[in-house]
């Protein structure tokens, strides 16, 4: 395993759930250094192999990847104190939601002078269980290799895509970062109607789960395109078609995109409120 040495701005559960992937993979604990205001959180690193400490220290320094996982609205503040000890040689992939690279630049080099060896990434909860899908997008002083290097951290916890700027991430946000909370709302109405028919709660949530993960299995694994897949669901005058019929007197497709917009808009809204 060649050598890679990982800092961790911010210690919580993304940073958790990329070095679940990350450990015995492509470094070992003691090669994990955390950095988190939290005792506990520290400790708890500790505990796993890591180094960690409450503030940062020349330990960052000799660290080839600095992985920014602190809430966005204390991440400048926690740039502010890891600068000094940034590296020409570093990496920095930040997973804050809702900073732009460009600002990220800026905070971690000057208005003159910005750092753009820098990956911002969007990764999703499913990351947690090794399941996520990540946009990130590369500022211009991003390698080749570096590009490699982040394919191999971000694909540790699930799907990548690279994509071309900030507007992308924002429309990363809409579909992947914020579309689990969509498929959990789903599951939910699945389940409320299945109840409403007069199965128990338990057997519709059995049920419901089943169908909707093995619904992206056979997606996942078949040659045909999602219409064909939908199609060979759909007799004609059937179940199916009454229920895919209700579904379209409510214009289905068009609520999901305005749903997907209004995220779009407010990730863009975001980004200038933090930045």
């Amino acid at each position: 395993m060649k050598p890679l040495d990982i800092a961790f701005i911010g210690g919580g559960n993304m940073a958790s759930a990329l070095a679940a992937g990350l450990i015995g993979k492509h470094c070992e604990a003691s090669q994990v250094h955390v950095v988190d205001i939290n005792e506990d959180t520290v400790q708890g690193w500790l505990e796993k192999g890591c180094t960690g400490s409450t503030a940062p220290d020349d330990t960052l320094s000799g660290r080839r990847v600095w992985i920014l996982s602190v809430k966005p609205q204390f991440l400048k503040q926690a740039i502010d104190q890891c600068r000094p000890y940034l590296d020409e040689q570093t990496l920095v992939i930040s997973v804050a939601a809702g900073i732009s690279g460009h600002t990220l630049s800026q905070w971690l080099g000057t208005t003159q002078d910005p750092w753009t060896r820098l990956i911002r990434c969007m990764p999703n909860t499913p990351a947690l269980v090794g399941a996520g899908a990540t946009g990130m997008m590369g500022l211009g002083g991003v390698t080749p290799d570096d590009r490699t290097l982040a394919d191999d951290l971000m694909g540790s916890i699930g799907q990548i895509a690279w994509v071309q700027d900030d507007d992308a991430i924002d429309a990363v946000t809409a579909l992947s970062g914020s579309g689990p909370a969509y498929v959990f709302l789903f599951l939910e109405s699945l389940i409320q109607g299945a109840v409403q028919l007069g199965l128990s709660e338990e057997q519709a949530r059995t049920l419901a789960l089943a169908t909707v993960g093995g619904a992206v299995t056979l997606a996942q694994n078949s040659p045909d395109p999602l219409a064909t897949l939908r199609e060979k669901v759909t007799s004609k005058g059937g179940t199916t078609a009454a229920a895919l019929n209700a579904f379209n007197e409510q214009d289905f497709a068009q609520v999901v995109s305005n749903a997907m917009q209004a995220a779009y808009t407010r990730a863009g809204e975001l980004s200038k409120e933090l930045s």
